[in-house]
């Protein structure tokens, strides 16, 4: 049996964690920890989970026998320091992203992981996205032959940036990168272009990275100023093209008070994907691929399996590296077209 804490209760615990382990009979969730100063921002959700210890002693939570994961939902400076302190108490520990600012400092997170005999891994958890998932099983159907091209958009409108100043590389492309990470491994060399076009010189709110496996090329893109939507993913090969709509923000959706409950139906049939390829007699060949539903708990699926079982963590910890080490050297091209 797992018992986890979790450390921060804001929107990611909220939709992101706590209700993909709530009706699980391996996992159960004893603590909340918020600091005092976070309380009041938090408090009308709190009586929702009757069953959850909250508390502002983070030694309550560390130092119970009982706890064996504490789950990092905080901002993304105290990652680092809190991966730390819990595995310094003995604790596994997962995080959410991006794990760390840099690749230095996950390795002496993943080092300090292996002193310990204990497991340490970020919450990559959109690869497990519905579409993403879609994607992966048409690939590996084979219908589109040897793969030539795979582009992955999640762009915007926005007249002022991404959240007036912030960068979009540690928020959205930490995500897409690791996408493509983890289904194609990693790459033979790169080709970044980052650029600030709202609020130069303060973060990035436009990228196109290029990744080139052999004689293939993935591309992850985002801009905030997309006013007619690229689709989703674009995968070209040499028996066929598959295409995914475009993605649908939620970041404006009403905030509602609760419990938040997590729908188990598939997606509508607007939100399939089209898959064009020959046949074995060289027909052309058009169809609709069904897109199920996200499934987010499988993080955890993995988490269990590592911890009793010993097996191999599904996010690596050479990919978590790899993908800081990109948007590491992506933010200095954003920094170089501001010189």
């Amino acid at each position: 049996m797992i018992t986890a804490a979790y450390i921060g209760f804001g929107v990611s615990v909220r939709e992101y964690h706590i209700p993909y382990v709530e009706d699980r009979d391996d996992i159960k969730v004893k603590y909340v920890y918020r600091r005092q100063e976070d309380i009041a921002q938090f408090e009308e959700y709190e009586p929702y989970y009757p069953e959850i210890r909250f508390t502002t002693d983070l030694n309550q939570v560390l130092s119970d026998p009982e706890v064996n994961l504490v789950v990092v939902n905080t901002p993304d400076r105290f990652h680092v320091p809190y991966a730390k302190q819990i595995l310094e108490a003995g604790k596994h520990v997962l995080v959410e992203k991006p794990f760390a600012p840099t690749a230095r400092e996950a390795r002496e997170v993943f080092a300090l992981a292996k002193e310990k005999g204990l497991i340490c891994m970020p919450n990559q958890n959109r690869r497990f996205d519905a579409d993403f998932l879609a994607l992966k099983e048409v690939l590996e159907s084979g219908k589109l032959g040897k793969l030539v091209r795979l582009e992955s958009h999640y762009d915007y409108f926005r007249e002022n940036g991404w959240y007036d100043h912030l960068g979009t590389l540690y928020n959205l492309a930490v995500h897409t990168i690791d996408q493509v990470i983890s289904l194609l491994g990693m790459p033979d060399h790169t080709h970044f272009d980052v650029r600030s076009i709202h609020h130069p010189g303060v973060g990035d709110d436009y990228y196109d990275l290029e990744f080139y496996y052999g004689n293939s090329k993935a591309s992850v893109n985002t801009s905030m100023c997309v006013m007619i939507d690229y689709p989703r993913f674009t995968v070209h090969g040499t028996n066929g093209s598959f295409t995914l709509p475009p993605v649908i923000h939620n970041s404006g959706k009403k905030k509602t008070v609760g419990r938040h409950v997590i729908s188990r139906k598939p997606a509508g049939k607007d939100r399939w994907g089209t898959l064009v390829y020959r046949d074995g007699k060289g027909n052309k060949v058009t169809e609709k691929v069904p897109v199920g539903c996200a499934r987010y708990e499988r993080i955890y699926d993995s988490l269990v399996d590592a911890i009793e079982n010993g097996k191999e963590k599904c996010v690596r910890d050479e990919e978590v590296i790899r993908v800081l080490e990109i948007l590491e050297e992506a933010t200095e091209v954003a920094k170089s077209h501001e010189a």
